[in-house]
């Protein structure tokens, strides 16, 4: 059992999000997870630092914890055989230390340049060329290639990584839990209600991976989001970068003005109902809990929304991973 923090670049500059990084390891968490984005969800109170250049930034400063993206898109303004060359450098920069995490994407992050968002059919299929490709080009091979929306003529990496580095694919229901389990090495998800979570992604992907060969289980990273907060005008000062996120519209929308507009007019509670808003450590462990005995996570990425997020760092380090990792080796 391996617990991530995860930085997000929607609500903090990069500068602060090295800092977090670097806590975080020195906290003890396992990894640290990097969310990438054009746009915010809000136009505000946000950030949107490019992930990349700030995962060299956090290899150079840290030397233990494993990096990963949850998640980048690979379809649109990225070309895969881009995500793939990043993916390669990152890796040796980190000394072998990270894993691809990969997403069909948000308008807000695609529009903006001039790329059109289609719908979930035409995404999946653009997944499924990407994935091919990523995977070729990091194996080592030099790649032609001749799909339906990319092409290549003789790609090839020539800084490798210098070993099998992990792809993960998002996945919020069956189709994608399937696609994941049959070609990814694992699945990411994030968990709102446990049960439903297992009916729908984490079933799907194993029984999909069943089907493969001998192989170890493919790996599960089970987020959730969470509000640290005593009371509700703190919660939604700690919410104030996320709240569009739960705005009608996130996945068409390209201007944070417009999630934001509509955040400010629905009714906070509305908003703050959508997360799980606990007021202390015990209750953080509360809410992880299910996702290592109900998810069986290998992976437990913990999104803390608080007004002081080093101190939430450090003080998850002290009092909340001891007890989840007692009750994951118990």
């Amino acid at each position: 059992m391996k617990f991530a923090w995860l930085c997000s670049h929607e609500s903090y500059q990069p500068e602060e999000l090295v800092e977090q990084a670097v806590l975080a390891e020195s906290a003890g968490f396992d990894m640290v997870l990097g969310s990438d984005h054009f746009h915010p969800w809000v136009d505000d109170n946000s950030a949107a630092g490019f992930v990349w250049s700030w995962l060299g930034a956090v290899a150079a400063k840290t030397s233990r914890v494993e990096l990963g993206t949850a998640v980048t898109c690979p379809l649109f303004h990225y070309h895969p055989a881009m995500i793939a060359q990043a993916t390669a450098t990152v890796d040796r920069l980190s000394g072998g230390r990270f894993t691809l995490g990969l997403g069909t994407g948000e308008a807000i992050n695609e529009s903006p340049m001039g790329f059109a968002f289609p719908g979930y059919a035409e995404r999946m299929a653009r997944m499924g060329e990407a994935l091919t490709i990523i995977r070729r080009l990091l194996d080592g091979e030099k790649v032609d290639f001749a799909g339906e929306y990319y092409t290549l003529d003789k790609a090839r990496l020539y800084s490798p990584p210098e070993r099998r580095v992990p792809v993960l694919l998002a996945a919020g229901g069956p189709k994608s839990a399937q696609f994941a389990g049959e070609r990814a090495d694992g699945v990411i998800t994030s968990v709102k209600d446990p049960a439903e979570t297992v009916a729908k992604t984490i079933e799907p992907f194993h029984k999909a991976w069943a089907g493969r060969s001998a192989q170890a289980p493919g790996t599960v990273l089970a987020t959730r989001w969470t509000v640290l907060a005593d009371g509700p005008e703190q919660a939604w000062d700690a919410l104030s970068s996320m709240r569009g996120l739960r705005a009608p519209g996130r996945l068409e929308v390209s201007d944070p003005m417009v999630l934001r507009e509509r955040a400010d007019a629905m009714d906070r509670e509305e908003i703050l109902g959508k997360y799980t808003v606990v007021p202390d450590y015990d209750g953080l462990v509360d809410t992880y809990r299910p996702l290592l005995h109900d998810i069986g996570a290998g992976y437990i990425s913990i999104q803390v929304a608080s007004l002081n997020p080093m101190e939430t760092i450090a003080a998850i380090g002290e009092h909340v991973l001891p007890r989840l990792r007692a009750e994951a080796s118990s």
